[in-house]
């Protein structure tokens, strides 16, 4: 196996399964061993969990970037993820001290085209991770929901203009993958809360989109996406209320969309909504 010619040491797991569940099975095997836990999922990604004790976090980033570096071309995966844990057998808990070394984008996005006309563009979260940091202005990375709602808050009120980029991580990692609805629907009642703080701060030319970029139902039996439609919601004084943007073609709409909102011309995929909206 060239990634474990390539760390020195072999792996345990080397197969698609739940993290948390993983970590269960083999966490006892790995603390004795020391080898990393390797494992997949539906998604395009190659997975390393290791216990932070045995394997320090910064050793683990370096055998992502190890294993980032083999895993492309012909058989390229989207993301290696770093996924160091605590604890001991029977009670293991992974920390906040994830990480993705994606791919970088396969052709220009709306991000670069923005940043290529010095529009700022400000990744809040996971943002710098998933984009292979192209695109961005800013970084600026979270700990949890709430962590992002306060530096969304704060970004909302530095920045005068450009576009703002933020991921609420804990609806897909903590509870849709986990599935664990009432903590799911706890942080959507949070996030209600925590919302008027932000639109409150909108000037009138302002305009918030909310979406998600999958579908991960914590009530399916798997701890896969369920692949369910996701909601968009668009909000702004300066656009129509009451409309309905109907079933997309494509999530590319909302790149499109936000490429017109900043005047900028888009030729890549995605139909601009911004016509249906606007008063």
């Amino acid at each position: 196996m060239p990634f474990e010619q390539a760390i020195g040491r072999k792996v345990l797991g080397n197969k698609p399964a739940s993290g948390t569940e993983i970590i269960k099975e083999l966490g006892e095997e790995h603390i004795s061993s020391g080898k990393p836990i390797v494992y997949t999922s539906a998604d395009s990604v190659f997975q390393i969990a290791a216990h932070e004790e045995i394997i320090p976090v910064e050793e683990l980033y370096k055998m992502c970037m190890i294993a980032r570096k083999i895993l492309v071309g012909e058989h390229g995966v989207v993301r290696v993820i770093a996924r160091p844990f605590l604890g001991k057998p029977g009670s293991f808990e992974r920390t906040e001290r994830r990480k993705d070394f994606s791919l970088p984008p396969s052709s220009e996005t709306v991000l670069d085209t923005l940043k290529r006309n010095n529009i700022p563009v400000v990744g809040i979260g996971k943002i710098e991770d998933l984009f292979a940091g192209k695109g961005l202005s800013q970084s600026i990375h979270t700990k949890n929901n709430s962590d992002g709602m306060d530096k969304l808050v704060q970004a909302v009120k530095k920045f005068k203009a450009g576009l703002i980029f933020i991921n609420l991580i804990d609806f897909d990692m903590l509870w849709g993958h986990r599935n664990k609805p009432e903590a799911f629907a706890a942080g959507l009642e949070e996030f209600d809360r925590r919302l008027p703080e932000v639109i409150n701060l909108l000037k009138e030319e302002d305009i918030l989109i909310i979406t998600a970029d999958h579908g991960c139902d914590p009530t399916t039996p798997s701890t896969d996406h369920s692949r369910e439609y996701v909601p968009l919601l668009v909000y702004g004084r300066s656009i129509t209320s009451n409309t309905n943007l109907g079933i997309r073609e494509s999530f590319s709409d909302v790149g499109a969309t936000i490429a017109e909102i900043f005047g900028i011309k888009w030729t890549g995929c995605g139909k601009s909504f911004l016509q249906e909206i606007q008063w």
